[in-house]
C-alpha cells in the first residue's frame, strides 16, 4: 500500500514538474507534493529559472501543515546556495519527516549530498520511484550535467520517400497544420533553433515561437560561407538580438550586419567542425538545441553520432525525385545502419509522427 502511495504522489509530482516545460532552462523541471494523513497539503512547481524551487512553493503553501509531512519531488533537493537558498535547509526547519525523491540530482554539488544531509537531521528518505520517467522527463538537463554538451533533437518533416523538398526546392508545406504546431512546441521548449545555409536561402524562416504560446528561442545559422542579403527574416527581425551566425574564422570576418551575434567555430577539410560548435553553444549557456534543417546539416550530425533525439514528422505523400532528409553516411552494411531505441510511431494530425533515440556507437 505503501509503495501505491509513493507511485500515486510521484506522478503527481512529475504532472507538476512538466508544466515548467519550457521555461526552467538551464535548471531541471521538477513538482513537489506535500502530503499529512494521505491528504495533499501543499504542491507546486519550479516556474522558472532564478525563481523558488518546487519544494519552497509546495512549503509556502502547506505552511504549518508541513510539520510531520511526506515531501515527494521527482529530483532530489538541492543543499547548495545558487539563485536561491538550499531546500534541504527549508525542509529540515519546516519539519518534514519523510522526502521520497525519484532521481538524484546529476549536479555534483548536490549528487546525493542532498538526501544525506536530511538523513543527518533524521528525517527518512528514499529514493527511486518512478526513476524512468523522471530521468526521461529532464533527459536534457542530465545529458548537460553530465557531458557539459547541449541535448541536440534533430527535427525533419518529410515525405513517405524520404525527401523535405521537390526538385524545384518546394517544401511549404509537407507537413500539415498538427505538425507545424507541434514543431512551433518543440521551438518553445528549446533553447535554441539551428539552420544551415540551404534552409535560410530556400525557405527565408523566422524561426519564432508563433502558433504555440512560449518563448522564443535563440536561433542559429550554422554556415561555412554567410553569403545572405541583409534583407533576410532572421537578421530584419531581430529585435531581440537572438540570431545568431556561427561561421568560419574567414567568414566572421568578412560579416557586418549588426546586431546579430557572431561565433566563430573551427573548421577542418570538410566543414565547421559540430563539435567545437556545440561546445560553444554550451559556453553561451544553451543545454538544448533544436536542428530543423536541411538535409546536409541532418545528415553530418547523424554521421558523426551527435543527435540525442530525433522526431520525424512524416506526410502521407510521395515526391519522387527531390532533396533527401538525410545524405551519404558511407554504410555498405545494414550491421553499420543507424538504429534507434526507444522509438514511437503515433499520429500527428494528417502526418505520423516517429520519435525515437539513435543509439550511440
Amino acid at each position: 500500500m505503501v509503495v501505491k502511495a509513493d507511485e500515486k504522489y510521484m506522478k503527481l509530482a512529475l504532472e507538476l514538474a512538466r508544466r515548467g516545460h519550457g521555461q526552467t532552462s538551464p535548471n531541471p523541471m521538477v513538482g513537489a507534493v506535500m502530503v499529512k494523513n494521505d491528504r495533499v497539503v501543499g504542491q507546486g512547481y519550479h516556474e522558472k529559472a532564478g525563481g523558488p524551487h518546487a519544494e519552497i512553493v509546495a512549503l509556502n503553501k502547506a505552511r504549518g501543515a508541513a510539520r510531520g509531512a511526506t515531501l515527494y519531488v521527482n529530483l532530489e533537493p538541492c543543499c547548495h546556495y545558487g539563485r536561491t537558498h538550499p531546500c534541504t535547509d527549508a525542509i529540515i526547519k519546516a519539519g518534514i519527516k519523510e522526502v521520497v525523491y525519484s532521481i538524484n540530482d546529476p549536479n555534483p554539488t548536490v549528487n546525493g549530498k542532498g538526501a544525506a544531509l536530511l538523513r543527518r537531521a533524521a528525517i527518512k528518505v528514499t529514493s527511486g520511484q518512478l526513476k524512468d520517467e523522471s530521468e526521461k522527463l529532464n533527459e536534457v538537463y542530465v545529458k548537460f550535467i553530465r557531458t557539459g554538451k547541449p541535448f541536440v533533437i534533430l527535427k525533419t518533416a518529410e515525405s513517405l520517400d524520404g525527401r523535405i523538398a521537390t526538385a524545384s526546392g518546394d517544401s511549404k508545406w509537407i507537413s500539415g497544420p498538427e505538425a507545424r504546431k507541434f514543431a512551433h512546441q518543440l521551438r518553445a521548449d528549446s533553447d535554441a533553433v539551428v539552420v544551415g545555409a540551404g534552409t535560410v536561402l530556400a525557405d527565408n524562416p523566422h524561426l519564432t515561437v508563433r502558433l504555440v504560446r512560449g518563448k522564443n528561442p535563440y536561433r542559429i545559422i550554422l554556415t561555412r560561407h554567410p553569403n545572405f542579403p541583409t534583407t533576410i527574416n532572421l537578421f530584419r527581425h531581430n529585435r531581440d538580438a537572438r540570431t545568431i551566425l556561427a561561421t568560419s574564422r574567414a567568414g566572421a570576418s568578412k560579416f557586418k550586419v549588426k546586431n546579430v551575434t557572431v561565433w566563430t567555430i573551427e573548421e577542418n577539410k570538410h566543414g565547421l567542425l559540430l563539435s567545437d560548435f556545440l561546445e560553444k553553444a554550451a559556453q553561451f549557456g544553451l543545454i538544448s538545441i533544436l536542428v530543423e534543417g536541411g538535409g546536409r546539416l541532418a545528415t553530418s550530425l547523424i554521421h558523426e553520432g551527435l543527435v540525442d533525439k530525433q522526431y520525424l514528422l512524416i506526410a502521407p505523400m510521395i515526391i519522387g525525385r527531390g532533396t533527401e532528409a538525410v545524405g551519404e553516411l558511407s554504410i555498405r552494411k545494414l550491421a553499420d545502419a543507424v538504429r534507434y531505441k526507444e522509438w514511437l510511431f503515433e499520429p500527428c494530425g494528417q502526418d505520423v509522427l516517429f520519435t525515437g533515440y539513435p543509439r550511440k556507437k
